[in-house]
């Protein structure tokens, strides 16, 4: 079989309804550019440098785990990735796609690189928040950040398979989506790693590794990738996991929000899943200074002062119960919706 490079326009691939080659793509660019909308022109801006004569693309990182930074990518390891999502969620030729993410960032450039390599029917509509309202089309295959999946359950009837990816799903979302027809599937990835290297249909635990990639762990428990047709050298993450097997793994939590309160190490992450059945507002726990523990485990709120009831407070183990209560009426978040943990709580 040939081999599909970057420099391939699948033949089935359209947008918006238009049978598009390489040539196609240019030259629809140029007026995506020069008459577009602002995100019609970030559209137009990463097809022309796709289908430049250089082999590489700049992407930039979200900015969650440390400042925003550009990674210079290989095109051809964009395409493996593409290829890769393709057999893992059974993608065909002609399959109907929505793509409403932002271009800026490696979901959104994904997205569209997935079309013109899978040959799917793309339609692209401005990345909001809402992204199906007045969509009576019948989809095969979206991609949306959890905001937009919460905004969207009416119009997911319409929708026959989603990944959600982004920013980690609460449970209130999960149980929603469980209640629609939609195969929904959270997906696990970073800029480093081309988007997504695993996905697990909501309402399981573990995540399962897409085709040509292998997991282990290091002495800290955090996951190593090895993607050898991504990346040439395996990517440590700062992600707390527990293998099950070769090919899947449970997300525990990040290694950098561990708090170590007294000596007894507590995930926030974990606790957060115990307490997601009693607050129905966003919330986080993490660590605070403390004079006698180092530590001290805070649970901090999104919105007005509430009044919680106790019994929220029965599943956690001794040492999880937070110590004291914080509101804040908005949360920092990146541009990618992700929130600024680390900086709220420099605030107490």
């Amino acid at each position: 079989m040939k081999e599909v490079t970057y420099k391939n326009v699948h033949n089935r691939f359209k947008l918006n309804g238009f049978h598009l080659d390489k040539e196609d793509l240019c030259r629809v660019s140029y007026s995506l550019i020069k008459e577009g909308d602002e995100f019609e022109k970030s559209i137009g801006d990463f097809l022309l440098d796709w289908f430049d004569e250089n082999s590489y693309i700049d992407l930039q990182t979200s900015g969650t785990t440390g400042p925003p930074k550009v990674i210079r990518t290989n095109k051809q390891t964009m395409v493996n990735s593409a290829l890769a999502t393709g057999d893992f969620f059974n993608l065909s030729p002609g399959d109907k796609a929505l793509y409403c993410l932002p271009t800026k960032f490696i979901a959104g450039k994904m997205m569209l690189v997935r079309s013109f390599v899978l040959g799917l029917d793309i339609d692209f509509v401005a990345p909001s928040s809402h992204p199906l309202t007045k969509n009576e089309t019948v989809y095969d295959f979206v991609a949306m950040v959890p905001l937009q999946a919460e905004n969207s359950l009416t119009g997911l009837k319409n929708v026959k398979k989603m990944i959600v990816g982004g920013a980690s799903m609460s449970k209130s979302l999960e149980k929603s989506l469980l209640k629609v027809k939609t195969e929904v599937y959270e997906t696990y990835g970073m800029t480093e790693t081309i988007t997504h290297i695993a996905a697990k249909k909501i309402g399981e635990k573990s995540f399962s590794i897409l085709p040509n990639i292998q997991i282990s762990q290091n002495d800290k428990n955090c996951l190593v990738i090895s993607a050898p047709k991504i990346t040439a050298e395996p990517i440590v993450t700062n992600d707390l996991v527990e293998l099950i097997n070769d090919h899947q793994f449970v997300f525990l939590g990040r290694a950098d929000n561990v708090v170590n309160s007294g000596g007894i190490k507590l995930i926030p992450e974990q606790i957060e899943e115990k307490l997601s059945h009693g607050i129905h507002s966003r919330f986080f726990v993490g660590g605070v200074a403390d004079a006698i523990l180092g530590e001290k485990l805070v649970l901090v709120i999104e919105g007005e002062k509430q009044l919680i009831d106790e019994a929220i407070y029965n599943a956690l183990d001794k040492y999880e119960k937070p110590k004291e209560v914080f509101y804040l009426s908005k949360f920092m978040e990146t541009e990618s919706g992700k929130i600024k943990r680390k900086e709220m709580l420099a605030s107490f």
